[in-house]
């Protein structure tokens, strides 16, 4: 099947006994034995290891028919062999991350990262004996370098990168990371599996916040994990035993977003291109970053690893800290909320939001400025998004 086809049948095909078109929520959190025999065969295959959609099921906390069938759909999109969901994307990092990591382990991740992932690397993982070393890693020969330098246990990217838009080389990088047995985990988010596929790339692992692209509706959170089987199932360990796991209600949100994922996507690519020409046009704007434009530092590179540019624009004004707090406050169509992804058109200032818990010095280094605006461009007519960033920009 052709990906428009996958996110609407994948996994969710009608079943006996009732052949339900919606795959059925199964809101339980336990599940019922035939027979203590029936109880042991289950057991002997481990209760959280769950091996196809018709699987023997024990518990939630270790698996259940409509995560499953989520899990399942996201790993056909991204060309993986199992998916694992959770019930956010930083339940998601964080358990992959201390699955992988041990005392006296390096990370390398890239310096812009999601605010709340640079705390899981700096202050959490630091906590017990694992340092992570921040890098360019849009900048191959400093990336290269350290690679070399540490041989981290894990390469972390982000891209594009949140907020800066930067674009890193998955391919080249993943290539340099295995040289050294190291895992290769990305973070697409931003791009989704309808525009980015980095197993297809080299990654080992790619992780998603479900809660934006893929479920699309500012509704739900979730976050989801793909991979091959062998690394899928050392992830599922750590979930079963941690807990951090996806109501049943929830995976069938994001299944159910995930139906138009394609058409959305197509709608968030075609406004966002019309926003940032427009931006760049902007006499208070210094500099616009979205893939899409021939302005951007790595637009080849994005057009080489992507099918699409996406829905994220961030831009930078003229006049710092001070505008981006006027901007924010005089939006009205745009939503001023964190998260990303949804259908209706979110606005924020980094520097004094999602980023605020980076240290000034290191925002700054990693391009985090203070007159930064990140926006996620949902599905309205582009028209009315336009005009009311216009009347913003004209109080700032």
């Amino acid at each position: 099947m052709k990906f428009d086809t996958k996110v609407v049948h994948s996994n969710q095909e009608p079943e006996e006994p009732y052949f339900p078109v919606s795959h059925p929520i199964f809101q339980t959190s336990n599940f019922a034995f035939k027979s203590v025999e029936h109880a042991q065969k289950t057991f002997s295959k481990g209760p959280h290891f769950p091996r196809d959609m018709k699987g023997e099921y024990v518990y939630t906390r270790g698996g259940n028919p409509t995560q499953r069938a989520l899990e399942m759909c996201v790993a056909d999109l991204e060309g993986g062999e199992e998916g694992l969901s959770f019930s956010s994307g930083m339940a998601a990092i964080t358990s992959t991350l201390i699955t992988f990591l041990k005392k006296g382990d390096k990370a390398l991740a890239t310096d812009t990262v999601y605010g709340e992932t640079f705390l899981v690397f700096d202050k959490i993982l630091r906590k017990f004996g694992i340092e992570t070393s921040f890098v360019d890693t849009s900048n191959l020969e400093e990336t290269q370098k350290l690679i070399e330098a540490i041989k981290p246990k894990i390469v972390y990217i982000e891209t594009p990168a949140n907020p800066t838009l930067k674009i890193s080389d998955i391919k080249a990088i993943s290539e340099m990371a295995h040289q050294f047995d190291s895992l290769v985990i990305v973070d697409n988010t931003f791009m989704s599996p309808y525009f980015q596929n980095p197993l297809k790339l080299g990654a080992d692992i790619v992780i998603h916040s479900a809660t934006k692209y893929l479920a699309g509706h500012s509704d739900v959170l979730g976050g989801i994990v793909v991979s091959n089987s062998e690394l899928i199932s050392e992830i599922r360990e750590t979930l079963f035993t941690t807990g951090a796991v996806l109501d049943p209600f929830a995976a069938w949100l994001i299944l159910r977003g995930i139906k138009t994922l394609s058409v959305r996507m197509e709608r968030h690519q075609k406004n966002a291109m019309k926003v940032a020409k427009f931006l760049e046009e902007h006499e208070k704007v210094d500099r616009v970053f979205y893939p899409g434009l021939d302005s951007h530092p790595q637009h080849n590179l994005a057009k080489k690893q992507m099918k699409g540019f996406g829905g994220m624009i961030s831009f930078e004004l003229k006049d710092g800290y001070d505008a981006g707090v006027k901007l924010m406050n005089n939006v009205k169509l745009c939503t001023l909320a964190v998260s990303l992804g949804a259908v209706e058109t979110l606005i924020e200032h980094p520097a004094s939001m999602t980023h605020s818990m980076i240290p000034r010095e290191e925002r700054l280094k990693a391009g985090i400025t203070d007159g930064l605006v990140r926006i996620s461009v949902g599905i309205e007519d582009v028209e009315d998004i336009i005009e009311d960033l216009s009347n913003a920009l004209e109080k700032v």
